[in-house]
């Protein structure tokens, strides 16, 4: 198993979409935004996040972890290639994090959350065979947010994408504060700063990479040297 990460309108939906177009070994889960976005519980979670954190990020995101992990149980036993959009991981250290230190969860909330990711993460989820990031500027996730107009996300800002870029920098490229079993996870890193939805060009090198990465990381103690330039991998 293969996890894609990235800021929120990074394109991970749509690089997954057309990344299942063109390998056809490989299949793809898309992140089940529908658990959160819609109105399963009476109301979107998501929606309710941005309009009231500090009284919803608890409530989105042990939700979100449950999501995550049941999901990570079941592919992680999958023989297929598969590359999945987030993780309990990117969830915890990215988002969760993020919402602590905002002031969205109280210091109980927090702790709560923790006991259970210590609970359901280490010795149950095995780390994924590989990080995918996708590397894009808050700017440029800030324009294409705006331009796809989702209901759900009219309350996010620049400030807060700046917020959740950071905590990937830290999570991904740094490995700051993160479980031992993931520090030797390899990790591809794609600048998709540039369009590439209708782009073939900027796609197929993009394609080009996710191959020899998945080529590369399914031999036997596969190692991906990593750099901590995101620009310098790409």
């Amino acid at each position: 198993m293969y996890i894609l990460e990235g800021n929120i309108g990074a394109g991970k939906s749509t690089f997954l979409t057309m990344l299942a177009k063109h390998l056809t070994d490989v299949t793809v889960a898309l992140e089940p935004m529908h658990n959160w976005q819609n109105k399963i519980y009476g109301q979107s979670l998501l929606a309710n996040f941005y309009q009231d954190p500090k009284r919803w990020a608890y409530t989105l995101e042990i939700l979100a972890m449950v999501c995550r992990v049941r999901e990570h149980i079941e592919e992680q036993e999958n023989p297929t290639i598969k590359i999945t959009e987030r993780s309990i991981y990117s969830g915890h250290y990215c988002f969760a994090q993020n919402d602590y230190e905002s002031g969205f969860m109280t210091d109980v909330e927090w702790k709560a959350y923790n006991e259970w990711f210590k609970f359901l993460i280490p010795g149950k989820c095995k780390p994924p065979k590989g990080f995918i990031y996708l590397y894009a500027d808050p700017e440029t996730s800030y324009a294409r947010i705006k331009k796809r107009n989702r209901l759900a996300e009219k309350q996010i800002s620049l400030g807060y994408l700046k917020q959740i870029h950071a905590k990937h920098e830290e999570f991904l490229v740094a490995q700051k504060n993160i479980l031992p079993e993931l520090r030797d996870v390899p990790l591809l890193i794609l600048d998709c700063n540039r369009e590439f939805e209708n782009d073939t060009q900027e796609f197929g090198v993009h394609l080009q990479k996710i191959e020899a990465f998945i080529a590369k990381t399914q031999q036997p103690q596969a190692v991906i040297s990593q750099s901590k330039s995101p620009l310098q991998m790409l």
